[in-house]
């Protein structure tokens, strides 16, 4: 058995308990993405069954049931955030023109952007359609808080783009907006159904900051170190979008003029030598480095969630943050 399947037992482990409502998501994501109009459907059906680790909706359920929720009304949630999250993705690809997502084509590399950008608008109507069913103020207030956070992450991440002077609190200001406001998103669903006290939302929401953080850097670590087909994307992407992420941000801080020079030139003009600067990203050592700042990120969350009751759901919680980094896909 490989490393990479030992890691995704353990995931499937960490998931075991709440194995029958994550298939519950399933069923209620393929229930709720049926439209009259046929390419609509098909569309939507094509990307929400692509696989994909849900792992916002596994976070949120094992926080509702680690605060005592309705298990039932977490997987509904689970499905709610998961179209939401989907639908944000089919709109990334589209601006970063994408043409790989989990292992096969975009929605826009195999229909259009137009249709793309359409259906990625029913999805995300979709999701909203679901939240106002549930009644809920809170759980309004935290996906539709999450959801201006990302539009914001997007014009960010534009802004940013080709720059190659990003440091890294316009990093972190990116993948905090990005990637982990629907983490913080599902902890504050998982609190609005529970009869969680504020201290504990407190910690959730902060346990679900750090995993979204260590999750994201790990991602970034993964265009330059991954394995493309594991990963289910072409490495280098980052680069030749512009992206500075925290790997090749490391890398400008240590490395001599020369090779600063490249990777500046590389990032502003979307292509470059990927072989060279993947030698000066080996040679500074700054993926060991980036490592080391999600496995920060990962202590803070471990300390977050001991405010919640230990057992079998908070035991799941402190494993999933861990493999979150610990990954190769």
């Amino acid at each position: 058995m490989t490393q990479s399947d030992q890691r995704k037992k353990i995931l499937q482990a960490a998931l075991l308990p709440i194995a029958q409502n994550m298939l519950e998501v399933e069923s209620i994501i393929a229930n709720e993405v049926k439209s009259a109009v046929s390419q609509v459907h098909d569309i939507a059906s094509y990307i929400t069954q692509a696989g994909g680790k849900r792992m916002r909706p596994a976070l949120l359920i094992l926080m509702a049931r680690a605060l005592g929720a309705d298990e039932h009304k977490a997987a509904y949630l689970g499905a709610v955030i998961e179209i939401l999250h989907t639908a944000t993705l089919m709109h990334d690809d589209v601006v970063d023109e994408g043409l790989m997502r989990r292992g096969r084509p975009t929605a826009n590399a195999k229909w259009g952007n137009p249709q793309a950008v359409l259906v990625g608008d029913f999805l995300y109507t979709r999701s909203f359609q679901m939240m106002v069913k549930t009644g809920n103020l809170r759980v309004m207030q935290a996906l539709s808080d999450a959801a201006n956070r990302l539009s914001e992450g997007e014009v960010l991440q534009l802004k940013n783009a080709h720059n190659p002077d990003v440091d890294e609190a316009s990093y972190f200001a990116v993948i905090e907006r990005k990637t982990a406001c629907l983490f913080v998103a599902a902890a504050g669903m998982a609190a609005a159904i529970s009869p969680a006290t504020q201290a504990q939302e407190a910690a959730c929401r902060e346990y679900a900051l750090r995993l979204g953080n260590a999750f994201q850097i790990a991602d970034d670590i993964l265009d330059y170190a991954g394995n493309a087909q594991a990963t289910g994307k072409a490495l280098g992407a980052d680069l030749r979008e512009g992206k500075v992420t925290l790997p090749l941000l490391y890398a400008m801080q240590k490395a001599d003029e020369s090779d600063r020079r490249l990777i500046r030139e590389a990032v502003q003009a979307g292509h470059g030598d990927f072989q060279a600067i993947e030698a000066v990203i080996e040679k500074t050592g700054t993926l060991k480095r980036s490592l080391a700042t999600a496995h920060d990120q990962v202590r803070l969350g471990k300390e977050a969630i001991e405010q919640l009751p230990g057992g079998l759901f908070r035991d799941s919680l402190i494993k999933f943050l861990t493999l979150a980094v610990d990954r190769d896909f």
